[in-house]
């Protein structure tokens, strides 16, 4: 029976199970178990504990660390360590020399090598269900799960498809949910409806958006690699997009056929058969792919045309190369030479065909699931083109969970001109949402705050008025906010900026605020009197004073602000202490932390290459090794993403006064992979001058807006940061309307230091591309 695969928003795919138990009954339905077996590192670490106990685990990270690093989420099995023909043989030598100079190493080594492959325990299958038009009882042993009584077979996916039970993948696919949550934007910024089906395929802005390769947050063209492409092909129609998700795929990239696409499509390159002999034959199967093999289809098409082969046999040969089984395609190759020549092809001809077709052997697409996925790309990828606010705030609700990723995101919101601002109890909802051009980061994001305390907040706004100032907010909402944890995260997060009360002066006096209030909330609740008033109407003095709150003006410095903000937040939002130096410390750096990211996870970065990247240091731990020598780790961020550097005690011992919390620094580094993780284990540190970051100080600051964007808030926020920044430099303002550029020259009373903070604080106002 085939594998049918389906996606659905991710929040929805229990709803699918249950439709389906319900409508073809409980008695044919059940998912798959999985059995999980113990892999070579497992085996290690389990037979040096059974072996030597608690002093066995540091052999065992020994040998662990000795082992080649995982590719593409795999291990080399033991098996492999001492097999000279398996291919990673030659990366096991420290291993094998742990092997032969320590007995203990020996002895946990030979244990283990009879524990690895053995099944350790059972689970279920993400995403697999397995149906049965007769009672499962009847065909394959089952059982019930205690938890939540569900069925599972007892048999393993392949039995199941071998006794021939339907298997359907119900798959939760992320980016349905993220295209969801953008529609539900759109009408709660108030902007009309949008029926996603109905968008037409040939939107200009569509095309353009993806010809500049800004695809950071659309499905399949994400990555950095995918970009350039994107760059190279600038696709302008959908047979483009639903191409590319099938060219960059091993087996295509194999032939080269991704460059070639592109290079073909724009006129860099000539159109050119395979061979001469298959210019015309195959005119018709390729000629609207340029004459490059793509997908699955045309590989059959191939089969057919060319060596006399039967649908079903074609079928048979698409089947060895999506299983990606070699053996058997070497197999199929004298059968297929032989039909070509038949045909009067020469073996020169069958010999260029096979060696293309072959890479496809390691992975292809058909082309009803790239078409399929293609739609998918082209809904976010219109979406972000046309919706921006509204659909990078469903893809920031989507990784609220992932600090890492979802920086990443935020960077890319500011290079679009999109402004993150701090939550807020006034206008926040418990997601990210669009206000405007712009996006409120929700409530639900803030630490310590949950989800039941969101849904008071937002319903107390809703039913008796927006907050007015942090007294009001107290007499307003119910008594399960009113947690001294609690209000102190939103104190942090910025929640209460907009009610004009300072962060540090409201952190010092909630906690007693909070002591009296609650004992009156709690009467209220019990009956005791009316909160809201008394018999007469009038509102009883005795209870506005206890909800009369002193706020004093203290407030932090900006460094401090936002390094609280962080704490609560997770990520620097209202701003960043690097706003205005990320020029300066990419000219001194090889390359930014979500390249780094990026290049590791494609392969383009290597385990121990070397390169120097700048950036402020978070979340500093000082360690001490089992040997007493003191070393660190800490998180490495610039603008658009985070990575751990790690500081071992030979270097800490020179470096380790500069590794300090919140600390801009120079790191020359080698990438550490391991386990799928990237760090870099630091060799060397320094903190550089960033005074180049401030210019001249006698040259003019220039300020670029557009014109669309001068509203007389935002004409008094500027004022506002160009008066906290007094000095003897000049302010030009660029206004920019199309193609034309006015420039004027701010008043004297508006002159200014150069300084990071100032250019932090325009971009943090006006957006990324603001200066000069």
């Amino acid at each position: 029976m085939p594998d049918i695969d389906m996606d659905f928003d991710e929040r929805r795919r229990g709803e699918m199970i249950r439709y389906t138990t319900e409508k073809y009954g409980e008695d044919r339905i059940a998912q798959i178990i999985t059995y999980s077996t113990i892999k070579a590192k497992a085996a290690i670490k389990d037979s040096a504990r059974v072996l030597y106990g608690q002093p066995g685990y540091a052999v065992a990270d020994r040998i662990s660390k000795a082992m080649p690093p995982a590719v593409m989420g795999k291990d080399i099995p033991l098996s492999g360590v001492f097999d000279p023909s398996h291919k990673r043989y030659s990366e096991a030598t420290e291993v094998r020399a742990l092997y032969e100079a320590d007995p203990q190493v020996k002895e946990i080594i030979d244990t283990a090598r009879g524990l690895e492959g053995l099944k350790r325990q059972w689970g279920v299958h993400a995403a697999g269900v397995i149906m049965s038009s007769k009672p499962l009882i009847d065909v394959i042993p089952i059982q019930r799960r205690e938890a939540d009584g569900a069925i599972i077979t007892q048999f393993d996916m392949g039995a199941c498809e071998t006794l021939g039970l339907l298997k359907m993948d119900f798959l939760g696919l992320r980016n349905l949910t993220i295209i969801d949550d953008a529609l539900d934007n759109i009408e709660l910024n108030g902007k009309p409806k949008l029926e996603i089906e109905s968008v037409a395929l040939d939107d200009p802005k569509t095309y353009e958006l993806l010809g500049r390769g800004d695809t950071l947050g659309v499905f399949q063209l994400d990555g950095g690699p995918m970009r350039d492409l994107l760059r190279r092909m600038a696709p302008t129609e959908f047979d483009d997009i639903s191409a590319v998700g099938a060219l960059y795929r091993p087996g295509p990239m194999g032939a080269n056929a991704h460059n070639d696409y592109a290079d073909r499509k724009n006129g860099r390159q000539e159109v050119t058969p395979i061979h001469p002999e298959l210019a015309e034959p195959l005119k018709d199967v390729l000629g609207e792919t340029y004459g490059l093999i793509v997908y699955q289809e045309q590989v059959m098409a191939i089969a057919q045309k060319l060596a006399g082969y039967s649908l079903g046999k074609a079928d048979l040969l698409r089947r060895a190369m999506g299983k990606k089984k070699k053996e058997i395609l070497d197999k199929e190759y004298e059968g297929f030479a032989q039909g070509m020549k038949d045909h009067g092809y020469s073996a020169a001809a069958v010999k260029t065909l096979w060696d293309i077709l072959l890479p496809f052997s390691d992975y292809a697409f058909n082309r009803a699931h790239s078409a399929a996925y293609g739609v998918v790309s082209y809904w976010t990828a219109y979406l972000k083109a046309n919706y921006p606010a509204e659909y990078m705030a469903a893809v920031l609700t989507s990784v609220r969970d992932d600090k890492d990723k979802a920086a990443i995101y935020l960077a890319e919101c500011r290079r679009m001109g999109i402004t993150v601002l701090p939550p807020d109890v006034n206008d926040s909802v418990r997601n990210f949402a669009p206000v405007g051009d712009d996006i409120r980061f929700g409530l639900g994001g803030i630490r310590n705050v949950g989800a039941n305390v969101v849904d008071a907040i937002v319903a107390a706004r809703r039913e008796k008025g927006a907050f007015t100032d942090f007294s009001d907010f107290l007499r307003k909402v119910d008594a399960v906010v009113c947690n001294k944890k609690v209000i102190e995260s939103l104190i942090k997060a910025g929640a209460f900026d907009s009610l004009s009360h300072p962060r540090k002066g409201l952190l010092l006096v909630h906690a007693d605020a909070i002591d009296a209030v609650m004992s009156t909330k709690k009467a209220a609740s019990m009956g005791q009197f009316d909160l809201f008033g008394s018999m007469d109407g009038s509102a009883p003095s005795e209870l506005d004073a206890v909800f009369d709150v002193k706020v004093p003006d203290d407030e932090w410095d900006k460094k401090h602000r936002l390094a609280v903000e962080r704490e609560m937040l997770g990520l620097y939002v209202s701003g960043h202490p690097l706003q205005g130096l990320e020029q300066v410390l990419l000219s001194k750096s090889d390359m930014s932390i979500s390249a780094i990211l990026e290049a590791s996870s494609d392969g383009r970065i290597s385990d121990g290459h070397q390169l120097t990247i700048g950036g402020i240091l978070t979340g500093v731990n000082r360690r001490v090794n089992k040997n007493g020598e003191p070393w660190a780790s800490a998180q490495l961020e610039d603008l658009a993403g985070g990575i751990e550097v790690l500081f071992f005690p030979r270097t800490y011992q020179v470096v380790g006064v500069d590794v300090a919390e919140d600390a801009i620094v120079l790191v020359k580094a080698r990438v550490n992979k391991r386990d799928d993780r990237v760090s870099l284990i630091v060799a060397d540190l320094a903190v550089p001058d960033l005074s180049a970051g401030a210019g001249g100080a006698g040259a003019p600051v220039k300020v670029s807006i557009r014109t669309e964007l001068v509203t007389p808030q935002r004409v008094s926020q500027l004022k506002e940061v160009l008066t906290h920044h007094p000095g003897t430099s000049e302010v030009h303002l660029n206004l920019l309307y199309g193609s034309k550029t006015t420039t004027w020259k701010l008043d004297d009373g508006l002159k200014v230091t150069h300084s990071s903070a100032l250019m932090g604080d325009l971009k943090a106002l006006l957006g990324p591309g603001c200066l000069g």
